[in-house]
């Protein structure tokens, strides 16, 4: 187990947690190796450039907060992690969830970077 690709992992997790909170995903990018891959149910992308263009949709919509429950994050050994997480969406200024959803990201860490992201839906 390498505490550093968990360190790594965590970190990045928590600066796109906060990308999807702000919509801004510029932090997210020195995060992430030159040639990234990067994949989700809607498209995938390789290296930072192609994922700097594409990613448009970070941030809920506009009348919608998200919030994260805590993060599980498991090692699997030579740089993989995999996370999951519950996304809870709520209307501005309302206290139940409009809706939550599952979500499950596989990483792959390389010399303290992203390489490989891979995020799905699973509820």
């Amino acid at each position: 187990m390498s505490d550093d690709d968990v360190e790594v992992a965590r970190r990045f997790l928590e600066v796109l947690a906060a990308a999807a909170r702000t919509g801004d995903a510029q932090a997210v990018y020195p995060l992430l190796a030159p040639d990234v891959e990067w994949s989700t149910p809607q498209r995938d992308m390789g290296g930072v450039e192609d994922v700097r263009d594409h990613l448009t949709r970070v941030g809920p919509p506009d009348n919608l907060d998200v919030e994260f429950d805590e993060l599980e994050v498991i090692d699997l050994g030579g740089g993989r992690i995999v996370s999951e997480a519950r996304e809870i969406y709520r209307v501005h200024g309302m206290s139940e969830p409009a809706y939550t959803r599952r979500r499950r990201v596989e990483l792959t860490v390389r010399d303290r970077t992203i390489a490989r992201y891979e995020m799905r839906i699973v509820g």
